[in-house]
């Protein structure tokens, strides 16, 4: 049974949620602050996380920001009552993997839940006797464990950062613009700012490259996009 931790302050949101992820087949851990949430994470060790933006003792933002930047890669959705397009935005550039906006029906949320889990299942279970790696140079992608490799030094990735990295790898030497990579990686229905695409680009060159400014394995193409060589 798939674990998810619910990190909200409105108790009747959290007794909601609970309630729909047993229907469905969840198990629903809850916390109602920032800290307590982060403490549930290292714990707990959950599937998924539900993270509100407002939270008392620690947002949001920065609970998704510590997790990235400690190499936890569980997936996060963002709960959030904000409307404003900059402020999903910035969800997605500090490592969320989707968010939905309050008031929301529980079917939708649903709904993102699975998709974030089956997308996430996919690029970490085998699926075939033979695996999917792409070798650049020293670079290993190997699609099916979800693992990435410079040398023989593993790099932790997000969900995102791994499948932008997987789809201009699988697409080497053709020149991919921001508008096809957010329509492939974050899918079409995200309409957020193509200035998501370079927060992600920088991040993966940081942990890839010894130097983070160098273009080793993804190249910046002025005025078009990016490319692996």
């Amino acid at each position: 049974m798939k674990k998810i931790l619910i990190i909200e302050d409105e108790p009747n949101i959290r007794e909601l949620v609970r309630y729909n992820l047993k229907s469905n087949g969840y198990e629903g851990i809850e916390a109602e602050d920032g800290y307590l949430g982060v403490s549930m994470v290292h714990k707990e060790k959950p599937d998924l996380i539900l993270l509100d933006i407002m939270l008392p003792g620690k947002n949001g933002y920065d609970i998704c920001k510590e997790l990235r930047e400690e190499g936890n890669q569980t997936p996060i959705i963002m709960l959030t009552a904000k409307t404003e397009e900059i402020d999903k935005v910035l969800g997605l550039e500090l490592g969320a993997d989707d968010y939905i906006s309050k008031p929301f029906g529980i079917r939708e949320l649903m709904a993102r839940i699975k998709a974030v889990l089956r997308r996430y299942d996919n690029t970490h279970e085998s699926l075939h006797p033979d695996e999917h790696v792409l070798r650049i140079d020293d670079l290993e992608i190997n699609i099916e464990r979800h693992q990435v490799k410079v040398g023989e030094r593993l790099v932790a990735l997000t969900l995102k950062e791994f499948e932008l990295l997987a789809y201009l790898a699988e697409n080497r030497g053709r020149v991919l613009t921001r508008d096809q990579l957010l329509d492939k990686v974050w899918g079409i229905e995200y309409a957020g700012e193509t200035r998501t695409v370079d927060v992600h680009i920088r991040h993966l060159r940081k942990k890839l490259e010894q130097d983070g400014d160098e273009e080793t394995y993804i190249q910046t193409i002025r005025g078009k996009g990016y490319k692996v060589k």
